[in-house]
Order: structure tokens, then C-alpha cells, then sequence
């Protein structure tokens, strides 16, 4: 971080910003223009998703369980305990689950693009590369890029059950009951709440995806730029990730809430 907060370390990490945007403007020319690589794309899918099945899930339970538990004891002695599942279940579909999975996949998944596509740069493989007149963006960004955008939307749908799984089991031990706890997320819960949270891991796969491969192919410096590209990679996507997160949060959330209604009832 420090690095690049300094003078030299902030014109490269602007130069290389400049690099992701002109890389994301190829990768979606190359979707539509050329023909996707599915085995490439699988394995990748398999990297990003089911790889990280297992760190993703435990994050979302704990996260719940938490939540609830900061929740519960608050609305309890307000009189409102009927909305802690309703109030858990916005949070979880509309930010929670979208940012924490993007976490997950950025600092696991991120970090591998950047540091394997950097490792490729600077041992010239990059080169032979075009030496095979293959473009590195269809053989290394597309498959990555396409197993983001999937992965995270369906990480973040799998973060929501579990973390509400989490809640209800916490809620018991507040003795909320399991059918006051569910009626709450079903009557809190709308059909673009449940839409936001993919709407959202869908961009955030995207930047991981982007972010990782661009930092990776404009890694130089050896051993030590691989280590400095794979930090600073991780550094911008979670940058990336918030900023984008409010912007889309604003737009999609405008106007008033229901939940004084539902808190009412």
C-alpha cells in the first residue's frame, strides 16, 4: 500500500489502472469476435467456484451468525425481534454476500491470476505466446474473465442461504422462534433484493478478473515485481470492489425503504 501511495508507485499503479481499462475493452471486443475456449474456461470455473466453495461458505455462516447476534440482542429490547431475520436477509442479499464473496475470490483467486500471468511475463513465456500467434488475452484473460463473472453471482447466492442459515441458528438461542425468523426474511425479502447481490458479483468477478490478469501482464522486475504486482493487485481489486459497491448501491437503492412498514406490523 505504501508503495503505492509514493509518487513513483502512484504513476505506475495509474499507468497501470489505464492498462486494465484499455485490457477490459479488448477482453469484451475478443468475447463477442472470437471463440471462447470452454475446456480453459471450465478448469477455470472449477478454480474460481468449487475451489473456493468450502472458504466462501464458512465466511458467509460466521458472518451471519455474527450479524444476527449484534442484531438480535439490539431489536429484542426494542420490541422488534420479528424483523431480525428480515434485517439479516437485506443485508446478506443486497451487500454482505456480494462483497464477501468478491473478497474471497479477489484475495484467493485474484492474487493467483496476477502472480501465475506475472511468473509467465517475466520468464518471456508471454512472448512465446505471440511467437504461436496466440493472443494472451483469448488464451489466459477470456476463460479467466468468463469464470468471474459466473462464479461470483453463484458464490454470492450460495453465501445468502448460509448465512441466513447461520442466523436462524443463532436466533434460536434468543429465543426468536424458526417461523417468526423465516416469515420476517419472506416478508422483508423482494424479488430485486435477491436480483442486486448476482447483479453485483457479476461487476465484481469482472474487476477480480481484469484487475488480476492486467496486473499480471504488465508485471516486470522479476521474482520481486511478481510479489509487488500480486500485493498491488489485490490492494486495487478491493478498491475496486468498495468504490463500485457504493456507486451501484446508490443507484439501485434510491427512494424510501419498506422497513419501518414491515417493523410496524
Amino acid at each position: 500500500m505504501n508503495r503505492i501511495l509514493s509518487s513513483t508507485g502512484l504513476s505506475s499503479w495509474i499507468q497501470r489502472s489505464w492498462s486494465a481499462v484499455l485490457l477490459s475493452g479488448k477482453a469484451i471486443f475478443f468475447l463477442f469476435t472470437r471463440r471462447l475456449d470452454f475446456n480453459t474456461s471450465m478448469d477455470q470455473m472449477m478454480e474460481v467456484g468449487p475451489a473456493s466453495l468450502v472458504i466462501a461458505l464458512i465466511t458467509a455462516a460466521v458472518i451471519g451468525m455474527v450479524f444476527t447476534i449484534q442484531v438480535a440482542r439490539e431489536f429484542l429490547a426494542l420490541g422488534a425481534g420479528s424483523a431480525v431475520g428480515g434485517i439479516l436477509a437485506i443485508a446478506l442479499a443486497r451487500e454482505l454476500s456480494p462483497i464477501m464473496m468478491a473478497i474471497v475470490v479477489a484475495g484467493r483467486v485474484g492474487s493467483a491470476f496476477a502472480a501465475e500471468i506475472g511468473t509467465m511475463r517475466v520468464t518471456e513465456q508471454i512472448d512465446a505466446l505471440y511467437m504461436l500467434k496466440t493472443d494472451p488475452i483469448e488464451y489466459l484473460v477470456i476463460p479467466r474473465l468468463i469464470a468471474c463473472c459466473i462464479m461470483v453471482p453463484a458464490l454470492s447466492i450460495l453465501a445468502l442461504i448460509t448465512g441466513l442459515a447461520g442466523g436462524l441458528v443463532v436466533a434460536q438461542a434468543y429465543g426468536i422462534a424458526d417461523s417468526v425468523f423465516l416469515d420476517s426474511v419472506n416478508n422483508f425479502l423482494t424479488v430485486w433484493d435477491l436480483v442486486c447481490g448476482p447483479i453485483k458479483g457479476f461487476v465484481f468477478g469482472a474487476l477480480i478478473a481484469i484487475i488480476g490478469c492486467s496486473w499480471g501482464l504488465t508485471t516486470r522486475g522479476g521474482a520481486k515485481g511478481v510479489g509487488q504486482s500480486t500485493t498491488a493487485s489485490v490492494v486495487t481489486a478491493f478498491l475496486a470492489i468498495f468504490i463500485s459497491d457504493l456507486f451501484m448501491s446508490w443507484i439501485m437503492f434510491q427512494g424510501s425503504g419498506q422497513g419501518a412498514t414491515m417493523i410496524g406490523q
